[in-house]
């Protein structure tokens, strides 16, 4: 059975982005870029939802860094109603299946992972159907406060997760990977 990775980059007060912020939230460094590039280098299949396929598109596929090129080589899976094909990402294909029903679907195939980078509501409604077999969180070091746009977790539902591993990456972001726990109260 496929796995199915969801990670997120969250600064320490759960938003995926702030106002006017730099990539990685001004955070990027040797260490990240490194995992980036190892974690892009294990074959997957990119699964995405509409706004997080909008947001990667705009740069990725002209750029001809290693990073983007990469992400263009990559499968990608899209979920949207609204978007229209052909998409303009080479190795994407748009999908308007329920969610759940092609998620399932492709994890009872042989090949390679899953995996989504960012897509916030999808991967909530991943985790409501226990359909994450392991989420990564890249912690950054700033409170966004007021600044703060898409929080992450705010209309999640109580989710048990045991830690899997830590890892600190240039000496300031934290690396935190969580399985889903089965009945676990605390």
């Amino acid at each position: 059975m496929r796995e199915l990775v969801a990670d997120l980059f969250v600064s320490l007060d759960g938003f995926a982005a702030g106002a006017n912020e730099q990539p990685f939230f001004g955070y990027f460094g040797d260490e990240l870029g490194a995992w980036i590039q190892q974690e892009l280098a294990v074959p997957q299949l990119i699964v995405m939802g509409r706004v997080t396929y909008e947001a990667l598109v705009q740069f990725a596929p002209d750029e001809q860094d290693p990073i983007s090129t990469r992400m263009s080589e990559l499968p990608k899976l899209v979920f949207s109603s609204g978007l229209q094909e052909p998409l303009v990402w080479k190795n994407a294909r748009l999908s308007r299946a329920p969610v759940a029903d092609e998620i399932r679907t492709l994890k009872a195939q042989d090949g390679p992972r899953l995996r989504t980078i960012g897509s916030i509501r999808l991967v909530r409604s991943l985790i409501e159907r226990e359909l994450v077999d392991r989420l990564r969180l890249m912690v950054f070091p700033v409170v966004l406060g007021s600044e703060g746009r898409e929080p992450i977790f705010l209309s999640f539902a109580r989710t048990p997760m045991t830690l899997k591993g830590s890892k600190c990456l240039d000496a300031r972001i934290l690396l935190l990977e969580y399985a889903p726990a089965k009945d676990e109260r605390v």
